[in-house]
């Protein structure tokens, strides 16, 4: 006997041995259900097609030659047998084609019930649910209301303390904004939809201090980034200085920003703090994602939360 054929029937009885022994094991065994003898007899089925298939086209490569026309065309003298597509391969493919279409349109249509859908559903109902029920709450039940929110959303990255972790991991939303993160945006600009629309700041290439007349230097972007990250000190006139020739203009004079133009970089307002959580920030420490599984409440309670910080300094 061939040894191929002899290997086929060892390992056919083996893989067999081993799903009777596995059978057997199980409390009960196949108890008589017509499923669990179907599943046997399929995997019987399996292995034995699966067993034979692999003798036939491992025969086939051990004493077939090839034969057929070649094609006229050839790549280094190597030339390529002409192989009609099988008529059995096609009429699968075409078969395959005419199911997927009415799977898709008849058999199971893109609307119809789905686990997922479902769940989508549900979602939108009880967000609908909670926008209603909790409308009207204002004052320090919105501030713990976030402070929930911000436990379960946001203390991963900005930390028990809202420091960032030292503002290692994300940035330390104590304050408005830190001296790194100030050096951050001049160097780079910004375009993170802080007014909830598309309003880029340019990098330091399209920022001229007025007084001077030139590019904002390097001197100047650390004397700059000290005065707004310590909250416009009235002592500080070099970083004051700065700030009116180069960032007044669209920040305003005192830092409060302007309407369609810039933000306000001297504190938190609600706006702000949802355009943030709306659109997500590039910043010096890294990419914050948007909260788009947030809803508008929760959004206004994070913000209230945010901004509580500041007042309890």
């Amino acid at each position: 006997m061939n040894k191929l054929y002899l290997w086929g029937i060892i390992i056919t009885a083996a893989m067999l041995g081993a799903t009777y022994v596995t059978v057997g094991y199980q409390k009960g065994g196949l108890n008589g259900d017509i499923v669990n003898m179907l599943a046997i007899a399929g995997a019987v089925a399996l292995v034995i097609i699966t067993v034979f298939v692999v003798i036939k086209y491992v025969r086939q490569m051990q004493v077939d030659q090839a034969t057929g026309e070649l094609a006229d065309e050839s790549w280094d003298n190597i030339g390529e047998y002409k192989n009609p597509v099988p008529m059995g391969w096609a009429i699968m493919f075409i078969g395959t084609m005419i199911w997927g279409m009415w799977y898709f349109l008849v058999g199971y249509p893109v609307n119809a019930y789905s686990q997922i859908g479902e769940y989508n559903e549900d979602v939108a109902a009880h967000d609908a649910k909670f926008e209603k029920e909790y409308a009207n709450i204002k004052g320090e039940n919105l501030v713990n209301m976030g402070e929930s929110v911000y436990l379960v959303e946001c203390v991963a990255c900005h930390g028990l303390n809202a420091d960032g972790n030292n503002e290692i991991d994300a940035a330390d939303i104590n304050k408005r904004i830190s001296e790194k993160s100030v050096k951050y945006v001049v160097n780079h600009g910004s375009n993170n939809k802080l007014l909830g629309m598309e309003m880029p700041m340019p990098d330091r290439n399209g920022l001229f201090n007025a007084n001077t007349g030139a590019l904002i230097t390097d001197a100047e972007i650390d004397t700059v980034a000290k005065y707004v990250a310590n909250g416009f000190p009235a002592a500080d006139q070099a970083g004051a200085d700065v700030f009116a020739g180069v960032c007044s203009a669209c920040h305003g004079a005192d830092g409060k920003g302007m309407e369609y133009v810039a933000p306000d970089i001297r504190e938190w307002s609600q706006a702000l703090v949802v355009n943030v959580l709306d659109y997500g920030k590039i910043g010096a420490i890294g990419t914050m994602p948007s909260m788009d599984r947030l809803n508008a409440k929760q959004k206004e309670a994070i913000a209230a939360y945010v901004m509580s910080l500041k007042e309890g300094e």
